[in-house]
């Protein structure tokens, strides 16, 4: 009897597309179920606020948008009894010196200092930006927060609030403000969504899926993995002090609110770039991503899970398509509410036309981290090398900037 090669072949990827499709759907479940146990919940305090450690929190700034003010006045209006702000600019030419000097102007019972210039110890321009302030900082817990990171008056007392005796790094997971626009619906969906399912599954099984916008971690950790320095040649500085921090026998949680990106600009073209790069960084870093990022997109997935249900079971391939559709739409949405501790901050109709703008585009985005040999990052071109690594070409000639 003749084996049909091409039919068993065909069966085994049939088979494994389908335990594929059921693993996707044990990662939202895992996502909807840790984040309505961890996001939001109570905390009950430990010891008296007055006890509480002192913090240093580090603001890496280049540039002025129009949210630049408010998002840093934020962080003077802190309920929390004994902390630092380290603002640091990489020359005297930034206007965001003046949006920090008239804020330590107008409250100037809060302890906030700015360092003005670089201290280059890689190629990665935030990291520079920050070296100074590392330095001077009085306190062993250090807070690093992004340029658009808005912050409510207990961010700082929640994020200590996680950061038990085993815990080395706190990190807040990314979602967005509510602003104006539909670009900014769209930015707000996809931290809502995709990026929140990754963040929440990966941290309920204990993965590194860090994101630095916004994170609490132990001085005196950090510098025995070789100090704030040591992470200049990474772009994704970020994944890798996560790593070092776990290395050393430290857990690395999530904080119980998500940070808020609050940046005044929502253009969707700027957002592309942005993912584009994340996805240029992830492959470097994690190689098996290159395979297993595209299928695990719901328009892929759900093409070649319609296919191979209808080769094994002679199911109705658009039937079974749509009907995956509309659930894995059902589950964002449910996952959306619970990231927004609410109802949509915005129409249900915006959310529809941004949920599947960003599935849809997903696939495109993914292929142009492909086609793509350089990484942009705030007007540099960067190379990234296997495990994450940068080099700065030598015919670049644009200059190094601080990042944030």
């Amino acid at each position: 009897m003749t084996v049909d090669h091409f039919a068993i072949g065909a069966t085994v990827i049939a088979i494994a597309v389908i335990i594929g499709w059921f693993i996707s759907w044990f990662i939202h479940t895992i996502s909807i179920c840790f984040g309505v146990r961890h996001l939001y919940k109570k905390l009950e305090p430990v010891i008296p606020k007055e006890e509480l450690p002192g913090v240093s929190i580090i603001k890496p700034l280049t540039g002025v948008d129009i949210n630049l003010k408010s998002n840093l006045e934020t962080f003077f209006t802190q309920d929390y009894p004994k902390y630092e702000l380290l603002f640091s600019v990489q020359d005297d030419n930034d206007p965001a010196i003046l949006v920090v000097k008239s804020l330590i102007d107008s409250y100037p019972k809060v302890d906030a200092k700015l360092f003005i210039g670089l201290k280059n110890v890689g190629p990665n321009g935030k990291i520079n930006n920050m070296i100074c302030p590392y330095e001077a900082a009085i306190y062993n817990n250090i807070v690093i927060s992004d340029t658009g990171i808005k912050m409510t008056p207990n961010t700082l007392y929640e994020m200590v609030h996680c950061l038990k005796p085993d815990v080395g790094l706190v990190l807040q997971m990314p979602y967005c403000a509510t602003r104006k626009g539909f670009g900014a619906v769209y930015q707000q969906v996809y931290f809502g969504t995709m990026q929140a399912r990754n963040c929440l599954s990966a941290n309920a099984v204990n993965i590194n899926c860090s994101t630095g916008m916004s994170s609490l971690l132990r001085r005196e950790v950090l510098d025995k993995a070789g100090g704030l320095a040591e992470f200049g040649k990474y772009l994704a500085e970020d994944h890798f002090m996560a790593q070092a921090i776990r290395a050393q026998g430290f857990k690395v949680v999530l904080a119980t609110t998500p940070a808020l990106q609050n940046s005044g600009n929502c253009s969707i073209s700027e957002f592309h770039n942005r993912l584009t790069r994340w996805a240029q960084l992830r492959m470097s870093m994690l190689p098996t991503l290159i395979f297993l990022e595209p299928v695990g997109e719901s328009v892929v997935l759900g093409v070649l899970t319609s296919w191979a249900a209808n080769f094994l079971l002679d199911v109705s391939p658009l039937a079974f398509f749509l009907g995956h559709f509309l659930l894995w739409f059902l589950s964002d949405y449910i996952l959306f509410r619970i990231v927004e501790n609410g109802p949509l901050p915005f129409s249900k109709f915006e959310f529809v036309v941004a949920w599947l703008l960003r599935e849809f585009l997903s696939p495109y985005i993914l292929l142009m981290g492909h086609l793509k040999d350089h990484v942009v990052w705030r007007n540099q071109k960067y190379k990234i090398q296997w495990g994450g690594i940068v080099q700065v070409p030598v015919s670049n000639s644009l200059d190094v900037v601080a990042v944030s």
